[in-house]
């Protein structure tokens, strides 16, 4: 936004920060928080403290010593942010992702030698994980976790010298002693389980195959009822839906129980998509971009679903012994040799196909919201080496975003969302 753009709306931004800060008890510290939000939206190619504070005509240790050095706790504020951005969007679905943010030493919380989507490929980054309110118009921040791997949890090293390394970096970067390494899908299953204690419930979860593979994190999901649109590789194991366990005898002496087992060997996802002509061009929205065969920029390609049963011996089963059916969803792009992406789902057996293809797209959101949030708002300028701050500060780039995406819903509710 330009300073013209900003000084129109600041009356309403006073109001949006008065809100979202109200549990700041000093009136110093809400004024920094709008200051660093205007400082965020501010055009300009670096938004880390220095040249945000240049823009503002201000000392920059104001802003610094507020996001890095303030003990002011996040979770109010994102209650706050959570709770007005479901209000907002009408969220169709909660997104799970994570982004990796750049390093170049070894001193920012969470940094590792690891891979990252972001970069395609293993680089030191520290890695953010994401929970999303979207819908195919409009997607914001809900919550957020610092992935944080076993190099940095003392708890983790069989070595003492290790151990104690672990134990260094985590107290000059300033870790909570509760907070250790958790696996990242545990870590959206922990946020899922702060909005509920925040009195929030999703109406569906999507995420990519990094969760959606996970047997654990689905059957977490299904615990909390909750229902689900995963993607999963194409070695995926399912049985058919029309298979049935059988009642085995027990051969040997004494009166073991009869147990109930699947005969059959369970398939790849890949192996029951089904054949080329099982599957059905199906257009899920429209984009920006038109072209000679396209003048209405749909994003289309060809999808198929079957009921399948997941085979994993963790699945609970059935009373009749058999396993839960789901849904598995294909998509083979017409110049494709196969399939390309899978998806399983809890959505109802009713559910048609264009639906089921539409929600399972539905996280293309997500990668809009990290674009605006790194290239736009600054989520990855951040210089600050202590976990409070890394956490400050990606809740203050949330707050600028939803203030951001309610001026545009408001502005125009129809086309807001194109991208």
């Amino acid at each position: 936004m330009q300073a013209d753009e900003i000084a129109g709306v600041r009356a309403v931004l006073e109001g949006f920060v008065q809100e979202v800060f109200a549990s700041l008890p000093r009136k110093d510290q809400r004024s920094k928080g709008g200051l660093y939000l205007a400082g965020l939206m501010l055009e300009g190619r670096r938004k880390s403290m220095q040249p945000m504070g240049g823009r503002l005509g201000i000392d920059y240790q104001q802003l610094q010593q507020f996001v890095s050095s303030s003990p002011w706790p996040v979770e109010p504020v994102r209650r706050v942010l959570a709770r007005n951005a479901i209000g907002a969007i009408g969220p169709e679905a909660w997104v799970i992702d994570d982004t990796g943010f750049k390093k170049d030493g070894p001193a920012s919380p969470g940094v590792a030698r690891q891979y990252s989507g972001t970069l395609g490929k293993i680089g030191n980054v520290q890695i953010g994980v994401s929970l999303h309110a979207a819908t195919d118009a409009a997607s914001c921040p809900l919550n957020w976790r610092l992935f944080l791997p076993e190099a940095w949890d003392d708890t983790c090293q069989d070595a003492p010298a290790d151990a104690e390394a672990a134990s260094a970096r985590r107290a000059k970067a300033q870790i909570p002693d509760r907070v250790r390494h958790r696996t990242k899908w545990e870590l959206a299953l922990e946020m899922l389980d702060e909005l509920a204690v925040w009195g929030h419930r999703p109406p569906l979860i999507c995420a990519d195959a990094g969760y959606g593979e996970v047997t654990p994190f689905r059957l977490g999901l299904t615990e909390r009822e909750l229902p689900y649109v995963v993607a999963v590789k194409s070695t995926t194991s399912v049985y058919p839906a029309t298979a049935l366990p059988e009642l085995m005898g027990h051969a040997g002496r004494g009166p073991r129980p009869r147990t109930v087992r699947y005969q059959q060997a369970p398939s790849s996802v890949k192996d029951l998509a089904g054949p080329r002509e099982a599957f059905t061009e199906i257009t899920w929205r429209h984009g920006t971009r038109t072209g000679p065969g396209n003048p209405q920029a749909q994003m289309r390609s060809r999808f198929a679903a079957v009921r399948v049963r997941p085979a994993n011996r963790n699945v609970p089963r059935n009373p009749d012994g058999s396993l839960p059916e789901l849904w598995l969803i294909a998509e083979w792009p017409a110049d494709a040799a196969e399939p390309t992406d899978y998806w399983l789902s809890t959505l109802p057996e009713d559910t048609p196909l264009p639906e089921l293809v539409r929600l399972a797209k539905i996280r293309w959101r997500i990668e809009h919201d990290y674009r605006e949030l790194k290239q736009g708002l600054g989520l990855a300028h951040f210089e600050g080496r202590t976990f409070a701050g890394w956490h400050h500060h990606v809740t203050l780039v949330t707050a600028a975003h939803l203030f951001v995406t309610t001026q545009r819903l408001t502005a125009d509710p129809k086309a807001h969302g194109a991208a």
